[in-house]
């Protein structure tokens, strides 16, 4: 139950999953299996530059709230022991955001809330190792603002699975003004892909892990 660099409770999908996990798989593609799931070693965490998000990507809760992402909940809840309606329950915990979409192009990050921009210039922080309550582990990457918006938020946190240098191909992302009670935020992850997705594709990407 250790959190590196603070305390607090370490939340677990209703579904057996560890808090940074959704479901989505890099193994095909990203190396070891086992790092995906959580499972590696210290020596293996290397630093990772902004590039490694650059792009321009959108939130997947709206798919949530007008039910396109529905299958993903039915194929959840036939792998595991959670109904349907628990799995939403909790992705709509973890999904929420009111920022749409998100553009990363060299130190600049842009978000978008309710179509209005809202821009920042971040410097890398370091990374946090967590470890989850069922053993298996993630790292979150820290970037911390270093001009900008007012409205652009003081430090923002990714984590996509990855532990070491490789584009990332969605993340969830932590932001807010405290560093610390960053990492011990463990019900709400709001989930970015591709903006170049379809709906039904990010469907497709989900239910195929």
């Amino acid at each position: 139950m250790a959190v590196a660099g603070g305390s607090g409770k370490v939340h677990e999908h209703a579904d057996g999953e560890a808090q940074d996990h959704d479901g989505h798989a890099h193994a095909h593609s990203h190396g070891d299996p086992q790092i995906y799931k959580g499972y590696f070693e210290d020596s293996q965490v290397k630093d990772r530059p902004l590039s490694d998000y650059a792009g321009d990507w959108q939130s997947v809760y709206p798919y949530l709230k007008d039910g396109t992402l529905d299958p993903v909940w039915k194929h959840k809840a036939e792998k595991g022991t959670s109904s349907v309606e628990d799995i939403r329950a909790e992705y709509e915990v973890g999904y929420k955001t009111d920022v749409n979409r998100i553009t990363i192009e060299g130190d600049a990050v842009t978000f978008y809330k309710e179509g209005q921009p809202s821009k920042g210039t971040y410097a890398y922080d370091g990374k946090e190792i967590l470890t989850y309550k069922k053993g298996n582990r993630g790292v979150r990457f820290i970037f911390k603002k270093t001009e900008g918006d007012a409205s652009a938020p003081q430090f923002i946190q990714f984590s996509d699975h990855g532990i070491a240098p490789n584009k990332a191909d969605h993340y969830h992302l932590y932001w807010g003004k405290d560093r610390a009670a960053l990492l011990n935020e463990v019900t709400n992850w709001p989930t970015y892909y591709p903006s170049s997705l379809k709906p039904e594709q990010i469907v497709t990407e989900m239910k195929a892990h």
